[in-house]
């Protein structure tokens, strides 16, 4: 199965069209399925006496309060159209975060019919709610949340109308970077097997390996931060993948799915000509005559594989022979 890779640009654009529509050429170019922005009003998100994560405040060195911060990143509902004809043109999937209802509504405008569920809406009863009613295709990120929420979530978006179906549960952690320590991949085997959805990962470690790892574990859509320069400055950009990066972690994951193949075993085609050659069959090991019983003092296995199966050997066994063998001749 072919995993879902969403280039996720985020806030990395710093508020400006022109390099957001950039991230969109070189997502498309690196090999990403999608590139994911987010939407969302200050006013909407938060007070104006919200303080900033460490994190944020580490990546920014900056004096200003999260609403500030907010407001020089927001793109207007003019940015995002430009930026979803050009996904169309480009033929890259435009996917967004919503974070408030008037964004909902804006990108339901737009025929918008995937959403990511930011991990900080999970437990955001209207919200979930108001975004349930459109049933369309979900991401839920899952960051900060036990298996009881996830659990009340699934539970307003299916009451709402959504089929469970049309949901991605993302596993996540939103510390940016997220430590190796912190990842425990193993939970996202919990969500699938407890919530009975497919699964996916939000991943905001460094580098690529564990995004690769979370497919060979059964993800089938990964998440991951890229930013045009990782020196600009803005809360994700030093936690995000470079162009380059973004490009060898496409590369990798494709890789690792011809790597999985299929839930079927049986010889492979590469393998097949091998099959008689190293496999063995039944020989007589001694002069057997006509009429004489088969037993283990005159008959053995040995390559190659394209006679009688050892597999038959307990029906050989006190059988008579209908001719004469030499040794080495097949039974």
């Amino acid at each position: 199965m072919k995993t879902y890779i969403i280039a996720e640009a985020g806030v990395n654009h710093n508020g400006s069209l022109d390099v957001a529509k950039k991230m969109v050429t070189m997502a498309k170019k690196a090999g990403a399925d999608a590139i994911k922005f987010q939407a969302f009003n200050a006013k909407n998100l938060l007070v104006q006496s919200a303080p900033m994560a460490q994190y944020q405040i580490d990546n920014t060195e900056s004096k200003k309060t999260q609403y500030e911060m907010i407001k020089e990143l927001e793109l207007s509902n003019e940015d995002h159209k430009i930026l979803i004809n050009m996904c169309n043109e480009t033929d890259i999937d435009y996917l967004c975060s919503p974070f408030d209802i008037e964004s909902i509504n804006f990108l339901r405008t737009q025929n918008i019919e995937t959403f990511k569920i930011p991990s900080g809406e999970i437990t955001n009863l209207p919200y979930l709610r108001y975004l349930g009613r459109g049933n369309h295709k979900l991401l839920l990120s899952t960051g900060m949340s036990n298996i009881d929420e996830i659990k009340n979530a699934l539970l307003v978006l299916n009451e709402a109308g959504t089929d469970l179906n049309r949901i991605t549960i993302m596993h996540a952690n939103t510390m940016y970077p997220t430590p190796l320590i912190d990842v425990n991949l193993n939970a996202m085997k919990t969500i699938e097997r407890e919530c009975q959805t497919k699964v996916g990962y939000s991943d905001h470690t460094l580098g690529i390996d564990v995004s690769v790892i979370a497919v060979a574990l059964g993800a089938v859509v990964i998440e991951k931060h890229f930013t045009l320069d990782k020196d600009m400055v803005g809360p994700d950009h030093k936690a995000s993948l470079s162009v380059q990066e973004l490009t060898d972690m496409v590369r990798c994951i494709r890789k690792a799915e011809i790597i999985l193949g299929t839930p079927e075993k049986k010889p492979t085609k590469s393998e097949m000509a091998n099959l008689p050659i190293v496999r063995k069959s039944i020989f007589a090991s001694t002069k057997i005559l006509k009429g004489e019983k088969f037993s283990e003092r005159n008959i053995c296995t040995k390559r190659p594989g394209t006679g009688k199966s050892p597999m038959l050997w307990d029906e050989i066994i006190g059988s008579t022979a209908n001719k004469d063998y030499n040794p080495d001749d097949f039974i």
